[in-house]
């Protein structure tokens, strides 16, 4: 594998201020997995970025564990050996069918300390900070909400005792081999590991300064130590006890940017149960994250806007199938960057924006001939009448696992501490977040407030789609979800069109190459079959850019026989199962 640099403003993205670029997981590769990123059928599975990651998953299945515990166990697994991505210093979202019950989804999006206004993130001219200068450091962090999306899982979905899922993770941290793709990350997030503070520089760089090497040998004795107080002691230990004190000493004395975090912060923190946002597309029903996230009605707007065309007939080696999805992306994309915010503190009309009628006017804008000329946000019932427009400064990062059990429960929860390594500050041997840089920098225009404007208690908006599909007699068939920052919502969307409507098995629906189109940019990823097709979308009126994007993805999918697991084989991520 190369590393992959990926400007997410420059070629990409307006955004209001500049963004790293990124390493993806992966080469280019090829336009279909290669069969180890995809397996089963079996009678469990897990599915994460990480082989370590899904082997603690299916540890804690194999121990008669639940969907929800095996999930909890991936989570901590990849906070110790995918860390750069995600882990119990970030937040996520969690989409949870029981085998029996109402669909139940968990808000632990992080949430903006007391001290956070609006002008977060300008600086003394009122102009928006660059983004490294933003993110790096304590001035980025928010309040963690993974652990305790954990507990609010544990405690209706878990079967095991809350620290038996901690032991996969624990064992990990006291000593596992460094996957070549961590070590790159490592190197290429050295800057911002260093300037933030010192646990960060003792963790992971040797004695002389240089980044650890594929291959070390890794402890991370603090992050051991912080797992055992929480599997002894559950969620307040780590929003109450000395981990929290920890957490707030770090972001309060950080090398760069020090913020006001308090104990009272962390102590105020709970996982919110959400009504998930579901709609059908053809004859299957798909549900995902209601706000923050726009992953529910992002995923669902691109679907229902394509439902009139046929896309099965059309086929995946046809341009103008990919066209069609792309202009579907650049509508969603348009809608999400006007509405969606915390609802608890900003009017979301998320009915609106899922209703069919809605998504049928906005499909009727869309042609199979070209392009339309410009892609803006519509007007859905409850919308507020003021309301601006704000570019987005998500980057790559992020991580997803996918699980189902033998007792018919299955998952998707997508998990993230932002850019890579988050705010390069590490306490008790984790990563703190950098997902404060989710909100706008500048939280106006016009005098208007943005939706996604940073305030106290609010949570940003989050472009993780974790998305669960139902066939026809309401069975659930496929648990799925990607990281890479924006482009998150169109590679779900991407993987559910690859499985309903071209028939793919997941891994290669998964596999399948990616387009991105936002606005009036129009990327598809380097090397596959879709650069070849630069011509004819050029014809269609685009101006495609061929580049390497970040992706990965990873979903179980019901099959005869039981599950299949199917990961991203453009990174090192594979499904487990039995």
């Amino acid at each position: 594998m190369t590393i992959r640099c990926f400007l997410l403003t420059a070629s990409l993205l307006a955004t209001a201020a500049a963004a790293q670029p990124v390493p993806t997981d992966a080469d280019s590769g090829p336009v279909m997995a290669a069969a180890s990123a995809g397996a089963g059928p079996f009678k469990a599975v897990v599915s994460a970025a990480n082989p370590l990651a899904s082997a603690a998953g299916l540890e804690i299945l194999k121990a008669g564990g639940s969907a929800a515990d095996a999930a909890i166990a991936t989570m901590l697994a990849l906070t110790v050996v995918e860390p750069q991505s995600s882990g119990i210093g970030g937040g996520g979202f969690m989409v949870y069918q029981p085998a029996k019950g109402a669909l139940g989804t968990i808000d632990g999006r992080e949430t903006a300390p007391g001290v956070a206004s609006p002008r977060q993130f300008l600086d003394d001219a009122g102009k928006p900070l660059s983004f490294m200068k933003a993110a790096t450091g304590g001035r980025s962090v928010g309040v963690p909400g993974n652990v305790a999306l954990a507990a609010q899982a544990h405690k209706r979905w878990g079967k095991l005792p809350w620290a038996a899922v901690f032991a996969p993770a624990i064992r990990l941290a006291e000593g596992f081999v460094m996957s070549p793709t961590l070590a790159r990350f490592i190197a290429f997030g050295q800057d911002s590991l260093k300037q933030a503070g010192p646990e960060g520089r003792a963790l992971y760089f040797d004695a002389a300064g240089a980044p650890l090497l594929a291959g070390t040998q890794f402890r991370n004795e603090k992050l051991a130590a912080t797992l055992r107080s929480i599997a002894a002691q559950g969620p307040d230990a780590f929003y109450k006890g000395a981990i929290a004190q920890g957490i707030v000493q770090t972001v309060t004395t950080a090398q760069a940017n020090p913020t006001a975090m308090t104990m009272a912060d962390l102590a105020g923190y709970t996982a919110k149960l959400r009504d998930p946002v579901c709609g059908q597309y053809r004859q299957y029903k798909i549900c995902g994250m209601a706000p923050p996230s726009s992953g529910g009605v992002g995923v669902l707007a691109m679907l229902k806007q394509l439902e009139r065309f046929d896309m099965a007939g059309l086929g995946k080696d046809n341009p103008v199938a990919w066209h069609l999805f792309g202009e579907s992306q650049r509508l969603a994309y348009a809608d999400r960057e006007k509405w969606i915010g915390d609802p608890d503190f900003v009017a979301v009309p998320a009915n609106g924006l899922a209703d069919p009628a809605y998504l049928a006017a906005r499909s009727a804008l869309i042609s199979p001939g070209g392009r339309m000329a410009k892609a803006t946000a519509g007007m859905p019932a409850g919308a507020p009448m003021a309301r601006v427009n704000a570019a987005d400064n998500e980057v790559a990062g992020t991580t997803n696992f996918a699980v189902a059990d033998a007792m018919g429960n299955i998952t998707t929860w997508t998990s993230t501490v932002e850019k890579s390594f988050g705010s390069g500050l590490v306490s008790g041997g984790f990563v703190l977040n950098n997902e404060l840089t989710d909100f706008n920098f500048a939280p106006e225009d016009q005098g208007v407030l943005t939706a996604n404007h940073v305030k106290a208690g609010k949570r940003p908006r989050s472009a993780m789609s974790p998305t669960i599909v139902y066939d026809s007699s309401g069975k659930a068939i496929l648990a799925i979800g990607a990281a890479g920052g924006v482009t998150i919502v169109a590679q779900v969307t991407k993987a559910i069109i690859g499985v309903l409507d071209w028939g793919l098995p997941v891994e290669q629906a998964i596999a399948l190459p990616q387009l991105i189109a936002i606005g009036d940019r129009f990327a598809v990823e380097k090397g596959t079959m879709l650069e070849t097709m630069i011509p004819a979308f050029t014809a269609m009126g685009h101006s495609p850019v061929a580049t390497a994007l970040p992706l990965k993805l990873n979903g179980v999918q019901r099959v005869a026989g039981g599950w299949r697991g199917g990961a991203d084989a453009r990174g090192e991520g594979r499904p487990a199962g039995y």
